[in-house]
C-alpha cells in the first residue's frame, strides 16, 4: 500500500547536492520522458580523458541575481525538438536528486528554461516505479517558505559594493527592465529604477542638478542605462544630456537616441554611409503622391509613420490606388510618413541583430503570422535562432556605429540584392531575443558599462 512518501504533487522541491543547489522547485510532468534543468553558459570541456560540461543555474525563478556555477561529467548529447519545432543539441548529465527523504540518481538535460515558470522539470523516467503523481496536490514531499529559501541561498548573494547604476525608463515591471536590474545586482552593483517623468532638472552653469520626486538630488550615479519609450523621447533625451553634463556615462547618448528615433534623418545617414536600405521616399505635398509611388517601384509598398515603433504605424498598401488613399489620408492630418518598397521575396521574415559595444551578441529570425507582413514579436511574429552571414553581421555593426549607439536592435531583411537595413532601435527589448537564443544579453550590457568605466571587481 502507498503511503505519503510515495506520492508527488504537480510541483515539488528538489535538492541537488552534487551541484550545490540546496533547493529548486520542479514541475512534475509524467508526459515528459526526460528531466531537465535551466542552464546557461553551457560549455563542454575535457577533464583527463573524459568529457565534462560546465554551466550556470539560476535556481530561483524571477531572481537571476542568484547564480550557481556547476560542472558534471557529460553523459550524453541528445537532439531535442522545441515547441517551435526547432531541433537543438542538448547535453545530458547524471546526478543524484533528493526529494523529501529519498535520494536517487536521475538523468538531467541541460536546457534553456528561462521562459518556463519552473527551473526544473521531473520527467517520467525519474519518477517511474518510485512515485505516483497526484496533480491536484502540490509539495507532497514538503514545502519550503520564502524565508527558508532566502536562508539557504544567502551564501550565494553578492554584496552590493560595485557601481551605482540608474535605469532611466517608465515601467519597472517590463521584462527588459527587470532583467537589467537583476544582471546589475548579480554583478554586485546597485541598480536604481528612475522613472523618466519623476525626474526634473536645474539648469545652472555653476551647479547643474537632476532631482527626483520629493527633492532628492541624483548625484551618486556612475552610469545611466536609458530605456526611453517613444512618447517621452524629447524629455528623456533632455535628462540624458543633463546626466552627461554631470559627468555620468550614458549607455546610448541623447544624440544617438534622437537620431535613431527620427526615421527620415536615420535613413539619410544610412544612405550617406553606403548602408543599403529598401528604396524610400518622402514628400510634403499630396501633389507628389503618384510620383512618390512610382519612385519606390509602385505597389505593393510600405507606408510608415516617422514615429512608429514595434510595427505600429506601419501599413502595407497592396495597390497603387490603396497607396494613394493611405498617403493622402496621412497627409491630410499633417502626419509625416515614409513610403518604402515592399521586399516580396523576404516572405514576411526579418532578422533582429542585437549589437552591444560594436559586436553582434545575438541574432534571431522573426516570421510574420499568416496574413501579416510585420514580423515584430509585438505583432504576433514567431522567433527562431539564426546564424547570420558575415555580410549581415557587418551591416548590423556598421548601422549601430553610424548612429553611435552602444546598444542597438538592428533589423535586417534578406532581398534578391543582398541584406537591406530596415531600421535601428535604440531601446531594443530583451525578452524575445533572450528567450530565443538563450543569451544573457542584460549581463553583456552591464559588462559593457564596466569596460567603459574601467571597473574591476
Amino acid at each position: 500500500m502507498l503511503d505519503s512518501t510515495n506520492i508527488l504533487g504537480s510541483e515539488e522541491w528538489c535538492r541537488l547536492d552534487d551541484m550545490s543547489i540546496p533547493a529548486i522547485k520542479a514541475r512534475v510532468d509524467s508526459g515528459a520522458k526526460t528531466s531537465s534543468i535551466q542552464a546557461s553558459k553551457v560549455k563542454i570541456f575535457t577533464k583527463g580523458l573524459e568529457d565534462w560540461v560546465r554551466f550556470e543555474v539560476n535556481p530561483i525563478q524571477d531572481n537571476r541575481s542568484i547564480s550557481i556555477l556547476c560542472q558534471a561529467k557529460l553523459f550524453d548529447v541528445r537532439s531535442v525538438k522545441s515547441s517551435l519545432g526547432i531541433s537543438e543539441e542538448r547535453p545530458v548529465i547524471k546526478t543524484p536528486v533528493t526529494i523529501g527523504g529519498n535520494t536517487f540518481e536521475i538523468e538531467l538535460t541541460l536546457a534553456n528554461r528561462d521562459t518556463m515558470e519552473y527551473r526544473m522539470l521531473l520527467g517520467r523516467e525519474a519518477i517511474s516505479a518510485r512515485y505516483l503523481v497526484d496533480p491536484s496536490k502540490s509539495f507532497c514531499q514538503g514545502d519550503i517558505s520564502s524565508d527558508e529559501i532566502t536562508k539557504k541561498y544567502r551564501p550565494y548573494m553578492n554584496e552590493k559594493s560595485g557601481l551605482t547604476l540608474g535605469l532611466l525608463a517608465s515601467n519597472p515591471e517590463l521584462y527588459s527592465n527587470k532583467r537589467i536590474i537583476e544582471a546589475g545586482e548579480m554583478r554586485g552593483h546597485k541598480v536604481v529604477f528612475l522613472n523618466v517623468e519623476n525626474a526634473y532638472m536645474k539648469l545652472d552653469a555653476s551647479s547643474p542638478e537632476i532631482r527626483y520626486r520629493g527633492g532628492n538630488i541624483l548625484d551618486k550615479f556612475d552610469a545611466v542605462i536609458p530605456r526611453i519609450k517613444p512618447a517621452v523621447t524629447f524629455y528623456g533625451c533632455a535628462l540624458l544630456r543633463q546626466f552627461d553634463t554631470l559627468g555620468v556615462y550614458c549607455l546610448n547618448s541623447a544624440d544617438s537616441i534622437s537620431k535613431s528615433r527620427d526615421k527620415l534623418f536615420a535613413s539619410q545617414l544610412f544612405s550617406k554611409h553606403d548602408i543599403h536600405i529598401p528604396i524610400t521616399g518622402f514628400a510634403k505635398s499630396p501633389m507628389d503622391t503618384k510620383d512618390l509611388i512610382r519612385m519606390v517601384n509602385g505597389s505593393p509598398l510600405i507606408i510608415k509613420l516617422l514615429e512608429s515603433t514595434q510595427g505600429k504605424g506601419v501599413v502595407l498598401a497592396e495597390t497603387n490606388k490603396a497607396a494613394e488613399s493611405v498617403i493622402n489620408a496621412f497627409k491630410s492630418v499633417q502626419t509625416n510618413i515614409l513610403v518604402q518598397e515592399f521586399i516580396k521575396e523576404a516572405n514576411g521574415q526579418d532578422i533582429r541583430c542585437f549589437v552591444v559595444n560594436g559586436k553582434v551578441v545575438a541574432s534571431m529570425q522573426r516570421q510574420a503570422q499568416k496574413g501579416e507582413f510585420r514580423a515584430n514579436i509585438h505583432q504576433g511574429g514567431a522567433a527562431s535562432k539564426i546564424k547570420i552571414t558575415p555580410e549581415e553581421r557587418k551591416l548590423a555593426v556598421k548601422s549601430a556605429k553610424v548612429l553611435n549607439l552602444d546598444v542597438a536592435g538592428v533589423d535586417i531583411i534578406r532581398s534578391n540584392r543582398g541584406p537591406l537595413l530596415l531600421e535601428v532601435n535604440s531601446s531594443p527589448g530583451l525578452e524575445g531575443i533572450e528567450n530565443t537564443t538563450g543569451m544573457d544579453i542584460a549581463n553583456v550590457m552591464i559588462e559593457t558599462i564596466e569596460r567603459k568605466l574601467k571597473y574591476h571587481n
